[in-house]
């Protein structure tokens, strides 16, 4: 249960991001919701996200493997939902979002993959745990461009499952929705 009233003032700016969010998602986003209760927070993260959206110098499946291995490892259930659901949506195998938590027993990866979820699983430890190994290989394989963004997604990460966490916010069912279409996902 949420730990903060998910009905905020319902001010212009939040009818405003109201609008958005159920036409861009199909539902107002709980975690907008709590930060409406701080307008500034609120607007402060919008303009952030936006700026990260257009972050482009890593391949959109392997940041996508990075938010959601951080997620996971925080236990973010409102991000993990919200993952599966915005990665399915732009064509992902479904396989690669539904093993995240199993990263390491699952198949359908590749060396590069696991190595960045086994990244984002150390930036994420509390103190981080980043070995030059990983750092090194990551870094070769990646360039220095897309090595910095997949560090930032993942730091990114930390602060949406951190604030969510905190708050008490859980899934939306987004993953339900994707399921619903095409039936549960089948492992091979």
């Amino acid at each position: 249960m949420a730990r903060i009233s998910l009905s905020p003032p319902r001010t212009l700016f939040f009818r405003a991001m109201e609008w958005y969010s159920k036409r861009a998602y199909g539902k107002v986003l709980d975690p907008g919701r709590a930060m409406a209760h701080h307008r500034r927070a609120l607007w402060a993260y919008l303009r952030f996200e936006q700026s990260v959206a257009k972050w482009n110098k890593l391949d959109g499946d392997l940041k996508a493997l990075a938010v959601m291995a951080s997620a996971a490892s925080i236990g973010c259930s409102w991000c993990m939902d919200f993952g599966y659901w915005e990665n399915h949506g732009r064509g992902m195998d479904p396989r690669k979002l539904h093993d995240v938590p199993l990263w390491r027993e699952s198949e359908v990866y590749t060396p590069l993959e696991r190595d960045v979820m086994a990244y984002a699983e150390a930036v994420t430890a509390n103190p981080p745990e980043v070995d030059d190994e990983i750092a090194d290989r990551l870094l070769a394989r990646l360039g220095e461009a897309a090595f910095v963004e997949l560090t930032m997604m993942v730091a990114v990460e930390n602060l949406r499952s951190r604030f969510n966490s905190a708050m008490g916010l859980t899934s939306q069912g987004f993953k339900a929705s994707c399921e619903l279409r095409e039936g549960p996902v089948r492992r091979a």
